[in-house]
């Protein structure tokens, strides 16, 4: 049975015209449970992790600062949220949605985390919605645990995950992959064990045709043994964060692509949603939706 870690505490509230769309975290799961692809059986409410796996990532300083609330107002600004118990309790929770999805995927091939992808935290700051990185502290989860030895991270979010690439920039037991907007925040970008930097414009061909070249090449060099995989749907032609000119049908084929891929390999994959920023909510939620009709469809 697909395993889908969510929490009502993933709909965080945000003040009014806040550009973050929260609110496809709360429609999401109904729309999965609306048309059938998904049952409430396949949901599971993940609750606060043990601090040993973020502990495994992030700097311990930052962490308790994060949880006291203590961090400064920069700080602050750079995460993009206003700072709080609550959100701080959210993150945690997303985080260990992950780390339960991980063991999840380990025994179905697949689990997946409706929030998470936060891929812009980095050791010891936050940045860009991202205050914890769900997949490094996965990752690091596996390992710690003796569940993975070689992890890669297929990220293939309109944005470079640079928090990612910087926690893991001198270990070679996770090779990070980032397939994102050349012209496209983060600005100043970090360096992934492999970048792929698309020009603003990019369509499906062009984006599918890349993909399929690098991937199988990727698999053979890493041998990994769990793979991560950040699914942004912010490669939309209609996300206003994007600049990319991908159609719903070409999100649809990468999403395919790559869940075939892991599972014809039979490597375990937990796939975490990432960003998604088009100002019609309904085509934020069709692109994620197709993530879990894919899974379904491929793996049960």
């Amino acid at each position: 049975m697909l395993k889908i870690a969510f929490h009502p505490i993933y709909k965080h509230p945000l003040p009014e015209g806040h550009r973050f769309p929260m609110e496809k975290y709360d429609l999401l799961p109904k729309q999965l449970l609306h048309e059938g692809t998904c049952e409430e059986e396949n949901f599971f409410k993940p609750s606060f992790p043990d601090p040993e796996p973020i502990l495994a990532v992030h700097d311990k300083d930052y962490f308790m600062r994060l949880k006291n609330l203590e961090l400064t107002k920069k700080e602050i600004r750079v995460s993009g949220f206003p700072l709080s118990q609550a959100l701080v309790d959210r993150e945690q929770i997303i985080a260990n949605g992950t780390i339960k999805a991980c063991d999840y995927a380990l025994k179905n091939g697949i689990a997946m985390n409706i929030a998470g992808g936060t891929h812009h935290a980095f050791t010891s700051r936050a940045e860009a919605f991202c205050l914890l990185n769900d997949q490094a502290i996965g990752a690091r989860y596996l390992q710690k645990n003796g569940l993975a030895k070689k992890v890669l991270i297929i990220d293939l979010d309109v944005h470079q995950g640079n928090g990612t690439a910087e926690i893991f920039k001198d270990d070679d037991s996770v090779f990070t992959f980032s397939m994102h907007g050349k012209g496209n925040y983060p600005f100043r970008k970090e360096r992934s064990d492999l970048d792929i930097e698309l020009p603003d414009g990019t369509g499906d061909k062009e984006y599918l045709k890349t993909l399929k070249a690098t991937l199988p090449d990727l698999l053979e060099k890493t041998q990994p043994d769990f793979i991560f995989y950040l699914c942004g749907v912010d490669i939309l032609e209609t996300d206003k964060l994007g600049r990319l000119s991908c159609t719903i049908s070409g999100c649809k084929e990468r999403d395919r692509y790559v869940l075939e891929t892991c599972h014809e390999l039979q490597i375990p994959v937990e796939c975490s949603m990432g960003g998604g920023y088009s100002r019609d909510i309904k085509l934020i939620i069709e692109a994620h939706a197709n993530t879990y009709r894919l899974a379904q469809e491929i793996y049960f």
